[in-house]
């Protein structure tokens, strides 16, 4: 087995203790004997839980993020490619909650102070992705603030997961319509025609 292959299995061993049991309640040895590994041969690949956590975190923010470059790249329209996206960032939350409801929020806490800069940095990118999505449909600062937007919408539907069909398809129906407006967008008061 690679060194690769080892992280990855103590990874996944994490994250399988961590929605079993939470960040908190998580011991090394928990890690280790779900990994079916000694505790030294896992601290030769993470420093702490904390450090697990962190690489875990990591991971799963960067193959959501890949998900949604791949859906935004697709030969779609414009509200397709934004709403395929989004579900990419949309589906990291429902399968944290799908796998662990008593200890989701504290697995995507952005104010946890293990993981709010990763959490940060990936809603940059999901930001600068989105607006060059848009670019071209609208002027670069309109397009950065339709991301904003876009992100927020989202963000809000995460909220309320009491229902875990119902966020794709409000996803995918506000989008829609917030693309549609863009067709519609008023006239600036120097391009008013008179009345």
């Amino acid at each position: 087995m690679s060194d690769d292959e080892r992280l990855s299995t103590i990874l996944d061993a994490a994250y399988a203790c961590f929605t079993r049991h939470g960040v908190r309640r998580t011991t090394m040895d928990d890690i280790a004997r779900q990994a079916d590994m000694s505790r030294p041969a896992v601290y030769q690949y993470v420093r702490n839980k904390e450090d697990a956590f962190r690489r875990l975190t990591q991971r799963l923010l960067d193959h959501a993020l890949a998900d949604a470059r791949a859906a935004a790249q697709s030969p779609t329209g414009l509200a397709d490619r934004l709403t395929a996206a989004l579900q990419a960032k949309l589906a990291l939350t429902l399968s944290l909650w799908r796998d662990s409801p008593a200890h989701a929020a504290e697995l995507l806490g952005s104010d946890a102070r293990l993981s709010a800069e990763l959490i940060d940095a990936y809603n940059a990118a999901m930001r600068n992705l989105l607006a060059d999505t848009i670019a071209g449909t609208l002027p670069s600062g309109d397009a950065a603030e339709f991301a904003e937007l876009l992100l927020a919408f989202t963000r809000g539907l995460e909220a309320d997961l009491s229902d875990p069909d119902a966020p794709a398809r409000r996803l995918r129906h506000g989008v829609t319509l917030l693309v549609a407006g863009l067709g519609r967008r008023p006239q600036t008061a120097t391009t008013q025609e008179p009345s």
